[in-house]
């Protein structure tokens, strides 16, 4: 369960939606100490809290003897997730998808420009990876994270590791794998995952840019739809979009989701 928010966030983030929806405009000043108190109905110390994070961030500046003021460029300086968010499946859908957009690339890239030693070591974390068939209950659905890192590693520019190693926190210890599979289907499961990881490694292996890419996409499309296939099963909104998804044959069934059809 993700822990309830404290008044310090919950200022934070209505100030920066105000922000950034341009409610307080670039240059304006901010409302006083008290006027902030009042309007939110907290102390002093939530207020200089809240303020003192979005000065932080990039989207408040102080101007000496003035106050505060919203900045010229009021866009945070440093890209942040929200911890309480990513506690939800939805949001971590969201986040997958950005990884696709991401890794489609760093595949891609890793294809042609890793090194000898590259190409072993991600055979070699591939290897190991897909030979640990854990118990679902005991591993986490993004198991496999280490592989994603050793690929982006390979592709010699190092914002694509350093990205991947920001995202890192919001992809494990968040869903079990057993939520997705049950013991029954767990070795039809990882056989598959080492099928695709397999299709993946050959691909840069084999220096081919555009089927590295291709690779890639297909994996990270096949995790994408088994979340959100979860999403549907336990009745959650899936705020990423509305198409049909492809069930897979192994996906531990919940029951149907409130949405789904019945059956005939």
């Amino acid at each position: 369960m993700a822990r309830r928010k404290t008044l310090t966030t919950i200022v934070a983030e209505e100030l920066s939606k105000k922000i950034l929806d341009g409610a307080l405009q670039p240059n304006e000043q901010l409302p006083t100490e008290s006027e902030l108190c009042e309007q939110f109905e907290v102390s002093r110390t939530v207020v200089r809290e809240a303020v003192a994070q979005l000065r932080s961030d990039g989207l408040l500046v102080s101007r000496q003897g003035r106050g505060m003021f919203v900045a010229e460029y009021p866009f945070s300086s440093r890209f942040k997730l929200d911890a309480d968010a990513l506690n939800t499946l939805p949001e971590t859908i969201a986040i997958l998808e950005l990884r696709l957009a991401i890794e489609v690339e760093s595949a891609s890239l890793c294809a042609e420009r890793r090194s000898d030693s590259d190409a072993v070591q991600i055979r070699r974390v591939m290897e190991e990876v897909d030979a640990r068939h854990m118990d679902p209950e005991s591993v986490e659905v993004h198991y496999d994270f280490e592989f994603h890192l050793a690929i982006a590693q390979g592709t010699q520019n190092p914002y694509f590791h350093r990205f991947l190693k920001f995202l890192e926190p919001t992809f494990t210890r968040r869903f079990q794998l057993s939520a997705l599979v049950s013991q029954e289907f767990k070795d039809d499961y990882y056989i598959a995952i080492h099928d695709e990881h397999e299709a993946i490694v050959v691909t840069i292996e084999n220096r081919d840019p555009e089927a590295a890419r291709a690779a890639m996409r297909l994996h990270l499309r096949n995790s994408l739809e088994r979340l959100r296939a979860l999403s549907r099963k336990v009745g959650l909104k899936d705020r990423v979009g509305d198409d049909d998804i492809r069930i897979m044959d192994f996906l531990k069934d919940a029951g149907p989701g409130p949405d789904d059809p019945p059956a005939t």
